[in-house]
C-alpha cells in the first residue's frame, strides 16, 4: 500500500510530536480510516518530507510521532507564472489542478472583458479557499513538497502591469511563431491564457504593450483549459524537466 503524503501548513521538524490540522486529520481519520501505528508522509511547503507514525486518531483528531526527514526536490527548473482568466463550471478547478501536477509555481486568477464567471467579492474568497485545497491535494498526489500560490483574483490589466523579469507570453492563434522557436535559456515565464471567448482586440493589444510575446501552439483553436495545459507541458519539454 502506498504511503499517505499529507500537507500540514506549520514548520515540522524531526523527533517530535504533532496534532495534524483539521483538513489533515479529517482526511487520515474519516476518508481514508487509518489506525494507529500506520505510516504517513508530511510536508509542510519547505521541499522537506517527513517519515512519521500514527499514534492517536479520532472523530476530530489525529496525533502522529515525526521519525525522520529527507530532501525530496521534485521542483523543475522552469519557474511559471499562470495567469487565467476564470473559466466556467469545473473548468478552473481542472486546470488548478493539473498544471499544479504539471509543475507551475504560482497562479493568479484574472478577470478580463469576455470572462464567463460573475461572482460577488464574498463567493470569490471562498472559491480562493477552494482552488486552495484542490492545490495541496494536487501536491499530496504528485509527490511536489512546495505549494504553489493561488493569489487573489485580481483584472487583468492589473497583472499584465506587475514587475517581471522573465519571458511573458500570451497565446494567440495569430501569433508569428510557436514555443518550440523561443530563445533558450529561459527559466522564468508568465503564461497567460484567456477565457472560453477569447481575449477582446483590445486586451492583445495592451498585453503587447506590456510587453507580453504572442506565441501559439498550432493550427487548432484549443478549449481554455486544454490551451493552459498544453502550454504549460510544451514549455517544461523545452526548458523545465519533462521528457
Amino acid at each position: 500500500m502506498r504511503i499517505p503524503r499529507i500537507y500540514h501548513p506549520e514548520s515540522l521538524s524531526s523527533a517530535t510530536h504533532i496534532q495534524l490540522c483539521d483538513d489533515a486529520a479529517g482526511h487520515i481519520g474519516r476518508v481514508l480510516r487509518m489506525q494507529v501505528g500506520q505510516a504517513i508522509s508530511l510536508f509542510d511547503g519547505s521541499n522537506v518530507e517527513y517519515s512519521a507514525v500514527i499514534t492517536e486518531v479520532s472523530k476530530k483528531n489525529v496525533a502522529v510521532e515525526i521519525q525522520d526527514s529527507k530532501q525530496h526536490n521534485v521542483e523543475s527548473p522552469l519557474d511559471i507564472h499562470l495567469g487565467q482568466v476564470v473559466s466556467r463550471g469545473d473548468k478552473m478547478e481542472f486546470t488548478i489542478q493539473k498544471s499544479v501536477e504539471l509543475g507551475v509555481n504560482t497562479i493568479t486568477p484574472l478577470i478580463s472583458e469576455r470572462c464567463g464567471v460573475k461572482l460577488d467579492q464574498k463567493r470569490f474568497e471562498k472559491k480562493l479557499q477552494q482552488w486552495q485545497k484542490i492545490a495541496i491535494a494536487a501536491c499530496e498526489q504528485s509527490g511536489r513538497n512546495t505549494v504553489p500560490v493561488i493569489r487573489p483574483i485580481m483584472p487583468l490589466e492589473q497583472w499584465c502591469q506587475e514587475e517581471y523579469q522573465g519571458l511573458k507570453l500570451n497565446l494567440h492563434p495569430r501569433a508569428p511563431y510557436s514555443i518550440n522557436t523561443l530563445p533558450q535559456p529561459i527559466t522564468e515565464v508568465k503564461l497567460l491564457i484567456g477565457p472560453e471567448g477569447g481575449l477582446s482586440e483590445s486586451e492583445i493589444d495592451m498585453t503587447t504593450e506590456y510587453n507580453f510575446e504572442q506565441t501559439l501552439l498550432g493550427p487548432r483553436v484549443l478549449r481554455t483549459e486544454t490551451a493552459a495545459l498544453t502550454a504549460i507541458t510544451a514549455l517544461q519539454v523545452r526548458f523545465g524537466d519533462l521528457g
